[in-house]
């Protein structure tokens, strides 16, 4: 098998630079955000308000986005749309400095910019199937990313302070702009025999997504769902929390950007040993790992500690992901590919606003020990995924 990054002109590079890209807004955004509204004197409950209300135009548009990039002559037009949309999208943020205002304009912002995601990697999945090439590899990219907008933009923070933050997060919406232009076409023109024929796909997957929709079909996606919610309140109010704790602003961004590194490396090395697992099994031990990890994080442990317990991000969400990804992948077909990754991300952008939002809250009367609401999703994540596994054993690694 050729390597995935062999030929300077393969798609396969053509999507990791993209890739790149993908979360370097959201790795800007997580470490400087909630200082900035906070000093723009935005109490945390808000905070958790303008966080949350992108989630709720994602809730109601990801559906309905995959839908029309499905039905679009190939996924790469919608996601240059897209990438221009979310380059536009920030600029008024200039001009804002009180909440109404903040919070029209990071709605904005983080509908647009929520919305790449899940086309880029139903997309990329469906094509590396299709060549026989490394979804893993290609994805990890994407993480790289946003270890380099966390974890080394991130540094500005301590150089430039919170001020630097528009500035920042506009430059890496406008340079994933340009970058979109250099996407490959991912629809194959005619069926291609590959190494993908030997998949093991479980069953016909149905043409319509509804007829997908069944109990055990959702559960995972759910499962997955409730544990990402609390990745977004790292991303929203991990920062915030530690700086408030005592940790020196130095740290925060390579604390958000360690947490990448390990799932980067996960991704990387997934194909020697991922195909062992069947989907829903990784997403069981993501949601192991939510419990362990955001149980440590509630007893406001030292930055050592901090350090150690960002590594299970890996599974938390690398591994729970690739879960969701190739379980959709299974299950579904290439003509409701992006439909359905917009379904999981629906589930997922509705978790991650409640959890917001009462997170919000919750920091306001008990500080570290609102990660206990962490423990409790992801434990309600293992019941979902034991549930459907003895709903519908799986017959394969399709599973």
């Amino acid at each position: 098998m050729a390597s995935a990054l062999s030929r300077l002109d393969s798609p396969e590079l053509r999507a990791s630079i993209y890739q790149f890209t993908v979360y370097l807004p959201g790795g800007v955004a997580s470490v400087f955000l909630g200082i900035w509204l906070s000093e723009h004197g935005i109490p945390a409950d808000q905070i958790g308000i303008i966080n949350a209300l992108p989630t709720l135009a994602l809730l109601l548009l990801n559906i309905i986005v995959g839908r029309v990039a499905d039905k679009a002559d190939d996924w790469r037009t919608a996601l240059i749309f897209i990438s221009i949309a979310s380059a536009l999208a920030p600029l008024p943020l200039f001009f804002v400095s009180e909440f109404w205002g903040i919070l029209l304009v990071w709605a904005l912002c983080g509908t647009t910019n929520g919305l790449v995601a899940p086309v880029i990697d139903a997309a990329t999945v469906r094509m590396t199937r299709r060549n026989g090439t490394d979804f893993g590899v290609i994805r990890a990219w994407a993480t790289v990313g946003y270890v380099v907008g966390a974890g080394g933009l991130g540094l500005f923070l301590n150089m430039l302070g919170s001020a630097a933050f528009v500035w920042l997060y506009v430059a890496m919406v406008v340079a994933r702009a340009f970058l979109a232009f250099l996407l490959p076409r991912f629809r194959a023109p005619a069926p291609q025999v590959t190494l993908a024929a030997t998949a093991p796909e479980a069953v016909a997957a149905p043409s319509r997504l509804r007829d997908a929709l069944q109990p055990w079909f959702v559960l995972p996606l759910l499962a997955f769902a409730l544990v990402n919610s609390s990745n977004a309140i790292i991303g929203s109010f991990g920062a915030l929390l530690w700086h408030e704790n005592g940790i020196p602003s130095y740290f925060l961004g390579p604390l958000l950007g360690f947490a990448a590194v390990g799932e980067a490396v996960l991704m990387f090395v997934w194909r020697r040993f991922g195909g062992r697992v069947t989907a829903r099994n990784m997403i069981l031990v993501g949601a192991l790992a939510g419990v362990l990890r955001f149980t440590i994080m509630a007893f406001n442990p030292p930055v050592e500690v901090l350090f150690a317990t960002q590594l299970l991000h890996a599974f938390s969400f690398g591994m729970g992901y690739f879960g969701v990804v190739h379980f959709i992948a299974n299950w579904t077909n290439e003509a409701n590919a992006a439909e359905a990754q917009g379904f999981a991300n629906m589930l997922s952008m509705a978790a991650a606003m409640t959890a917001l939002i009462l997170f919000g809250v919750l920091v306001e009367f008990f500080g570290a020990y609102a990660f206990f609401y962490s423990s409790i999703t992801s434990l309600l994540a293992v019941g979902c995924v034991l549930w459907s596994l003895k709903m519908r054993p799986p017959k394969s690694l399709a599973g």
